[in-house]
């Protein structure tokens, strides 16, 4: 059994409040690339860090969603979310703040870059869990799937252009200067999410005798009861575990072993981030012509297929161009999958668990993310930077087994109604 898609109706970017948080996120989106490639610089060039504290950062970047991210949701369930989403803004412009800080006076450290990336984890577990839960606030149902693709196309927009502008800054002003600017971008998504108008009610009380344990499992039998949320949760977990593997090694090849230039590092996120906004203006036409569930599901494989095949091309010759072209390519047939399943799970998900309900997937698909940077470092240590991303790109094709054995049971249970 599919789910079709009716075309979303126009005049999305009439609605101000909406526009508000689409300037505001694409302001953080731009800003964020640039730390992307920046925090990991730092780490392998200025510091020396070595593939397993490579990966023990990136681990660091992902490990709030594990530690925080199932009580994130309850807690977000009883603030308002506008709010939560504004503290966050803040206070991650204040960690970053204070990196220039430390190496300006010379006592910058791989432990002060893993507390930084430890808390933008947490706080970013806090902000995209009360920003999934504002959005459907902010637009009616039909206008859903389009207000996700719209945020996600002037995410990879902004993405496109911040690791090639970040790599060219980094060269020009060094890793830490260049991590202002995205400071800078956090106030500014603050100041745009102060301006929305529409009110940001505080949550209805939750009885006297509600705990968070049982708010917490109530989101997690939302999820893992519903089969259609079970699968494309569990595909998305594996596709981060074994994603995150070969990702947290993929700067310590091109930087350390292949030795190219921050800007030619920053070529393979804007490869990544223009075939994502191929993808996403492709979405909505892809899943009404081929049915939703179907659409995420050939859009795990074919991306896994990609990125498996753009492995042996990362040398440092004319072959890296064909590297960077089969990564973008990658994206562009994973963005079905990813903007879809976020669509369908705020479309079928009741308004007062949808907190709870972001936070469960959330904890699970990027609480896996940690765990595969550990696994990744560890790879890459001991067998060799490749062999980790070998490792993680095999793994990542394994993805689409449970959302293929969701939509196979959905089809025998229509058949059998049929019947």
């Amino acid at each position: 059994m599919t789910t079709t898609l009716t075309p979303s109706p126009p005049g999305l970017h009439r609605i101000a409040d909406f526009r508000r948080l689409w300037i505001g996120d694409t302001v953080s989106q731009a800003g964020t690339a640039v730390t992307v490639l920046a925090l990991p610089l730092v780490a392998i060039g200025p510091l020396g860090a070595s593939p397993f504290q490579a990966g023990l950062l990136v681990m660091c970047e992902y490990l709030g969603f594990l530690l925080v991210g199932l009580p994130a949701g309850a807690w977000v369930d009883r603030m308002r979310r506008r709010r939560v989403m504004i503290v966050n803004d803040l206070v991650r412009a204040l960690l970053l703040a204070t990196l220039p800080v430390a190496a300006w006076l010379g006592v910058l450290g791989l432990p002060q870059l893993y507390a930084v990336a430890f808390g933008l984890s947490v706080s970013t577990a806090f902000f995209d869990i009360a920003y999934q839960s504002l959005l459907p606030r902010l637009v009616d149902e039909e206008r859903l799937m389009a207000a996700n693709a719209a945020l996600e196309s002037t995410r990879t927009i902004t993405a496109a252009g911040g690791p090639g502008l970040g790599g060219a800054l980094i060269a020009a002003v060094t890793a830490p200067v260049a991590i202002v600017v995205n400071a800078a971008t956090y106030l500014g998504s603050a100041l745009l999410l102060g301006r929305i108008s529409r009110p940001d009610p505080r949550p209805e009380a939750r009885p006297a005798q509600a705990r968070l344990r049982d708010e917490i499992g109530e989101g997690l039998r939302f999820v893992f009861r519903t089969p259609v949320l079970r699968g494309l949760t569990l595909t998305a977990a594996i596709s981060n575990l074994c994603g995150t593997v070969g990702a947290s090694m993929l700067l310590v090849l091109l930087a350390g072993e292949l030795r190219l230039s921050p800007f030619l590092c920053g070529l393979v996120f804007m490869a990544e981030a223009i075939g994502g906004l191929l993808g996403s203006l492709l979405t909505a036409r892809v899943s009404e012509r081929f049915g939703e569930l179907r659409a995420m599901g050939a859009s795990v494989v074919l991306s896994g297929v990609l990125w498996l095949a753009a492995l042996p091309f990362f040398q440092a010759d004319w072959r890296f161009a064909v590297a960077v072209a089969l990564q973008g390519l990658g994206w562009t047939a994973f963005m079905p999958f990813k903007i879809g399943s976020v669509a369908l799970r705020q479309r079928i998900c009741p308004p007062a668990l949808l907190g709870r309900v972001t936070a469960t997937v959330r904890f699970v698909v990027w609480g896996c993310m940690p765990l595969g940077a550990l696994a990744g470092g560890l790879i890459g240590e001991h067998l060799g930077v490749r062999a980790a991303l070998w490792t993680g790109a095999t793994g990542e094709l394994l993805a689409v087994v449970p959302l293929a054995l969701t939509v196979s049971a959905l089809r025998v249970r229509s058949t059998g109604r049929s019947a």
